[in-house]
């Protein structure tokens, strides 16, 4: 019988102790795993969601707000601004391209947004089936919203208003679908985009009951924000400060306020990975405590195998064996636990519909965690290790 095989027999020849191991490490080892998918998927939603977009401009009210509802669609924004203050801005020599966004109604949690056909080019997403609309009241579906809704080119639905459910529904007006999209794994997928008109449309017949002065409406169009594209790097020293100082509206960065959040959440991230720490240095005591004891144990079957002839080194190696066979399986059981729980909040938070949070990730990151498991249970097998390396036979047969 090899090492490895002896090692795995001695190993579960006490089951309790073994299992208590294994699940101390499993648990500090999960949440590292946690936080290392959390970051990851964190950062490459971020970065997918951002990319190409240098501002965002709208109403005055909190930056992180508009951050937060023009780009990754998880807040309500702070107002609208006139189009004809976002159509301006595409007269700046600082700005390369500016993409009007209409927001305010949902359907089935999912938003609808009213925009150009830039949107959809900005994020390089392709038809898997239909096309771009060609007049109001046609939309193209994300790819997350056409499966998770089960709609099909030629179906038609209802908005409501409001970002949220239980807003009122404009019965009157229907949208069809012309469009889905390809998954592209940025937030164009968890979203409905039709024409601004559209949005145009259906909140001018809703108000109509009251005020039938549609012309009035047509001088009085308004946007939610816009997405700004600098045509240089230096535009960012300047171009907020001169919408902030010249205009109604404010210019928000997304690269600072995302800064901001995440050292925000930094806290709690620290505080899980503290936790995490603990656990480890707990479960690293258990296995050194449990070898320690297994090496006194066992004197009578460690002075048996030094008689057949086995060096020292194998009886060291005996040992080693155990620790690594700790390490595998607490990795293993570590990074499908975290793996669940990464799964779990984000079902139980419904990230998967604001944030691309959930769903199986292999960072390369996660080698740090059967890395860390092994490093922990061989550091912690060290000790117990000299000692039965350094016992000799006379000390064995004497129980000593």
């Amino acid at each position: 019988m090899n090492t490895m095989a002896l090692s795995w027999r001695y190993l579960w020849s006490r089951p309790l102790g073994a299992a208590l191991n294994v699940v101390l490490l499993s648990l500090g080892l999960s949440s590292i795993t946690f936080l290392l998918l959390l970051s990851f998927q964190l950062d490459r939603a971020f970065d997918k969601d951002l990319a190409g977009i240098d501002a965002v401009v709208g109403a005055k009210g909190s930056p992180m707000q508009l951050i937060l509802s023009g780009v990754f669609h998880i807040d309500v924004p702070p107002g609208n601004v006139p189009l004809k203050a976002v159509q301006a801005l595409k007269s700046n020599p600082m700005v390369a391209a500016v993409i009007p966004l209409s927001l305010g109604d949902s359907f089935q949690g999912f938003r609808i947004v009213g925009s150009s056909p830039d949107y959809v080019a900005h994020y390089g997403a392709t038809f898997a089936q239909g096309g771009l609309w060609r007049a109001p009241m046609e939309v193209v579906l994300g790819a997350t919203v056409a499966k998770k809704l089960g709609l099909h080119i030629g179906g038609s639905f209802v908005g409501s208003h409001g970002l949220g459910a239980g807003g009122h529904v404009h019965e009157e007006d229907s949208y069809t679908v012309v469009g889905i999209l390809q998954a592209t794994g940025t937030v164009i997928d968890r979203l409905i985009v039709t024409d601004t008109a559209s949005a145009w449309k259906v909140h001018d017949d809703h108000h109509a009951e009251h005020d039938d002065d549609h012309a009035a409406a047509e001088s009085a169009r308004e946007v939610t924000m816009a997405l700004v594209r600098y045509k240089t790097p230096l535009a960012a020293m300047s171009f907020p400060r001169w919408v902030n100082a010249t205009t109604t509206m404010q210019a928000a960065s997304p690269a600072f306020e995302i800064t901001k959040l995440l050292s925000m959440l930094g806290i709690g991230t620290e505080v899980l990975r503290a936790f995490a720490g603990v656990l480890l240095l707990t479960a690293g005591l258990s296995v050194f405590i449990a070898l320690l004891n297994a090496v006194r144990e066992r004197r009578a079957d460690l002075a048996l195998l030094r008689m057949l002839g086995a060096p020292p080194r194998k009886i060291a190696a005996l040992l080693l064996g155990e620790a690594l066979w700790l390490a595998l399986m607490s990795s293993a059981m570590g990074l499908a636990a975290g793996q669940a729980l990464t799964l779990l909040i984000a079902w139980m938070l419904q990230l998967d519909n604001s944030l691309l949070i959930g769903g199986w990730a292999w960072p390369p990151e996660l080698l740090w965690v059967p890395a860390l498991a092994c490093a922990v249970s061989l550091a912690a097998a060290v000790v117990p290790t000299v000692g039965a390396y350094r016992v000799s036979v006379l000390e064995l047969l004497q129980g000593r």
